[in-house]
């Protein structure tokens, strides 16, 4: 399934619109994780806000968002770079809902925590923003996010709905930021319209694109601007583990080699392995000789 973003102004362009279809996106991350549903909710969610996020900066930088809080799910962590995203949670297993059935993120992220936004924006060196957790719900923790840290009034809508088998149905999410001259009145409107409009997961479920998403947030007051197409995808590889091996040092690498004759490494973000055998492990010791000489 595609994931997309289309990016719109609203009401006279005093507001500004993405709006995002992630399906596919948190699908793919519920299997590589194998994440029980509120742990793929809380995922979902998180990598739909970065990957909107991605699409605000300019083409090649980057940026690392952590939501750290104290429920049970402990940190997720997601890149983005150019609305390509990877992420994981540090708890896969975790399915928490409510009475009613829905599933409740905020008490599976905890309450009382913050959301850190590293930023490399190919400066001489990135640079992080914080503050602190609103719910743990993900959208409202977001939305109080870009009031605080960037200083623009913005309201973010974000859902992963599961079908009856636990698995991710429907997903996406929008981000709206007020412009400089919008007015009181379009304020007020886009509230009402936020009050009652339905959920992003239901939407998508109901069988809403993106621009139908923005049609329901304007009231068909919007002029698009652009798509782009969003993935999930991780470009780690065996030479860049072997670099992160070479961190740890000649002794430790020798440790290594003596005791286990081989090291395996997991990626956090698509869980696959590097295997180093000790023939691997010789040469990464010999490279670092190499270096010293």
């Amino acid at each position: 399934m595609k994931n997309y973003l289309q990016k719109a102004y609203g009401f006279d362009g005093t507001v500004r619109i993405y709006a995002a279809i992630t399906t596919g996106m948190c699908k793919e991350a519920q299997d590589i994780h194998n994440l029980w549903p509120t742990s793929a909710a809380a995922l979902g969610r998180t990598l739909t806000i970065s990957s909107i996020m991605s699409c605000t900066y300019k083409a090649g930088e980057h940026l690392t968002i952590k939501v750290c809080g104290d429920g049970p799910i402990g940190q997720i962590t997601v890149e983005a770079t150019d609305g390509t995203v990877r992420g994981f949670v540090h708890n896969p297993g975790v399915y928490l809902s409510y009475n009613n059935g829905k599933l409740n993120v905020g008490d599976a992220v905890g309450k009382n925590g913050y959301i850190e936004v590293i930023k490399d924006l190919n400066l001489r060196q990135p640079f992080s923003s914080t503050c602190e957790l609103v719910s743990g719900e993900i959208a409202e923790d977001f939305t109080y996010y870009f009031a605080k840290s960037e200083q623009i009034p913005s309201a973010v809508g974000l859902g992963v709905l599961f079908d009856t088998n636990a698995k991710v149905k429907a997903a996406g999410g929008f981000l709206i930021q007020v412009m400089p001259g919008c007015s009181p009145e379009t304020l007020d409107t886009i509230e009402k319209t936020l009050a009652n409009i339905k959920s992003c997961s239901a939407m998508i479920d109901a069988g809403y694109n993106a621009v139908d998403i923005i049609n329901e947030l304007t009231n068909g007051n919007y002029e698009l601007l652009e798509e782009r197409e969003l993935f999930y995808s991780c470009p780690c590889n065996k030479k860049r583990f072997a670099n992160g091996l070479m961190t740890l040092g000649k002794i430790e690498l020798q440790n290594i080699l003596n005791t286990d004759h081989k090291a395996t490494i997991n990626c956090n973000f698509c869980n696959k392995k590097y295997e180093f055998n000790s023939q691997e492990l010789q040469e990464l010791i010999n490279l670092l000789d190499s270096k010293k000489s």
